[in-house]
């Protein structure tokens, strides 16, 4: 079957329904009203360049003689303009950030800015709501490599009136003065950014990834998404950015699709997606290869949440590609509102430091609930650690690395501490694995609820080399060591095996109610 993910008056996604992550099981060709457009193998593809209210056959052919159809229809729009007009040149070396600046002012809603093939270097650039912008294949937004040219938001101002505080700006789970990202929207709704082209951070060139410790003013995102509802970004390239790649904050109904996000692995604070205190956040389709984590779910630290009382909600991620980064899928460390009703499937992982990562700790607070999260048919090839889950994260902020955060001593349960409630992980396929094939470790006075295991297969690189499974304090590095467990509740291990692993494949510290069956070493 085919799935319509999401359509535009000039843009379509697509997705092929099946159970092999990211990749269809075989290749097909694409015919449109019975013309061929191209090959392709990935579950999820865009079309681009189709006309408005317009209906279309699409065909997919595959190599092995089946065929699936499916009959759309483009929607409307106000119009569609070309930016030149407005006088950008796409030349790579003129600054379009003027025109562009004045194309996105007046263009009516409901209104299409099309970039053709070419360049255009520009400074940072603010949406208003209702409009959509398409890169053309051959179009790149290029930053600025001058840091003077990016603007600083206040983090909040208050309300003349009220006194209330109105947001502007933040990094890392605090509100906090930020340089302008590449592309900003504040308080908008129904916009649209499509592909195929590139939006181009530029960070090599700037100095962000190298002179920004002492800076008080967090770097800028390549996409910021404050308060927002309804945007849909799809088909394009996203690369290089200052920091975080996408930074959607406090908002809602969200559709990031057949996105390729890249970064050098050894960028500082690369993230490609990281949603903050969202809800209703679809990522499928995408390819991910960054200096850090590859999604991170996100809620705010403790001050945030006790403010706003804003949890990460009803996310979905489906027939993604990670290629390297830190964390394949993390949840946290800012987590401090809490996650609920997270499903991540048919994903694979290529060479990430852990796959399935979520972190918190002692000082997230009451509110850091963790819980109701299901990872399904996930396959890994060479990731170090597949499943991690840490309540004694060490990074981030001086209190990390502080005696409360790492004591093993049973602590009171009081309105620092975070709790983590029920994880479960089916269909996990597991090869070339590192340093261990889980590595759980919950407090002694918050023990995670519930851990499920269930139909699992983890099998270690016969060459593999120690390295460390989570990052805490005091933490020491590990080769080939077995699900490993320590502070949980209940513990639920079926139809799983663990190959080439050095001493016990399972290992329980602390736990309550363990049960096996069919568990093989």
């Amino acid at each position: 079957m085919i799935k319509l993910l999401y359509t535009g008056a000039s843009s379509a996604c697509f997705e092929l329904e099946n159970t092999s992550p990211y990749a269809s099981p075989e290749g097909y060709e694409l015919f449109l009203n019975g013309e061929r457009l191209r090959r392709g193998d990935t579950n999820v593809f865009s079309l681009f360049g189709l006309k408005r209210e317009t209906a279309y056959d699409l065909s997919v052919r595959f190599c092995g003689g089946a065929e699936e159809r499916l009959h759309f229809s483009t929607g409307g729009e106000a119009c569609a303009v070309d930016v030149r007009g407005f006088g950008a040149v796409g030349d790579g070396l003129t600054d379009d950030t003027s025109a562009i600046r004045t194309a996105v002012e007046v263009l009516p809603a409901g209104g299409r800015l099309y970039f053709p093939a070419g360049t255009y270097l520009t400074a940072p650039l603010a949406l208003k709501s209702h409009i959509t912008l398409e890169l053309a294949e051959g179009a790149a937004l290029l930053g600025l490599a001058d840091r003077g040219r990016y603007p600083v938001l206040p983090g909040s101002l208050a309300d003349l009136e009220s006194g209330e505080d109105v947001q502007f700006g933040a990094f890392e789970g605090q509100v906090k003065p930020m340089y302008q990202a590449l592309i900003t929207a504040e308080y908008a709704e129904d916009i649209a950014i499509i592909g195929p082209g590139t939006v181009d951070g530029n960070a090599q060139n700037s100095g962000f990834w190298t002179s920004y410790r002492e800076d008080p003013v967090a770097r800028p995102r390549l996409f910021f998404f404050n308060r927002c509802k309804n945007i849909t970004v799809h088909g394009i390239h996203a690369c290089n950015s200052p920091s975080w790649q996408f930074h959607p904050y406090f908002s809602e109904d969200l559709r990031f699709y057949n996105l390729y996000i890249s970064a050098p692995k050894d960028s500082p604070n690369t993230d490609a997606i990281d949603p903050e205190s969202c809800a209703g956040v679809e990522i499928i389709g995408c390819r991910f290869s960054v200096g850090d984590d590859c999604i991170a779910i996100k809620s705010g630290k403790i001050e945030l949440a006790l403010k706003y009382q804003k949890a990460a909600e009803r996310h979905t991620i489906r027939n993604c590609l990670m290629e390297y980064g830190h964390g394949g899928v993390t949840l946290g460390s800012e987590s401090a509102a809490g996650i609920r009703d997270l499903s991540v499937s048919q994903c694979y992982f290529r060479e990430t430091d852990r796959g399935l990562r979520i972190k918190t700790r002692r000082g997230r607070g009451k509110l850091c609930d963790i819980t109701g999260v299901v990872f399904d048919n996930i396959t890994m090839d060479g990731v170090g650690t597949p499943v991690v889950i840490n309540m004694w994260y060490n990074c981030c902020d001086p209190d990390g690395d502080s005696e409360y955060v790492w004591s093993l001593e049973l602590l009171p349960v009081d309105g620092r501490t975070p709790h983590l409630g029920t994880f479960s992980f089916r269909n996990l396929k597991c090869t070339r694995a590192q340093a261990a094939a889980c590595y759980i470790d919950g407090l002694p006075e918050a023990p995670i609820d519930e851990v499920e295991f269930q139909n699992v297969s983890i099998d270690f690189d016969e060459n593999a080399r120690p390295a460390l499974p989570v990052m805490q304090t005091f933490a020491k590095e590990h080769c080939r060591l077995g699900l490993y467990l320590d502070n949980v509740k209940r513990v639920t291990v079926k139809n799983t095996a663990v190959r080439g692993v050095v001493g016990e494949a399972l290992i329980t510290k602390h736990c309550g109610e363990v049960v096996t069956e069919n568990f093989g070493g």
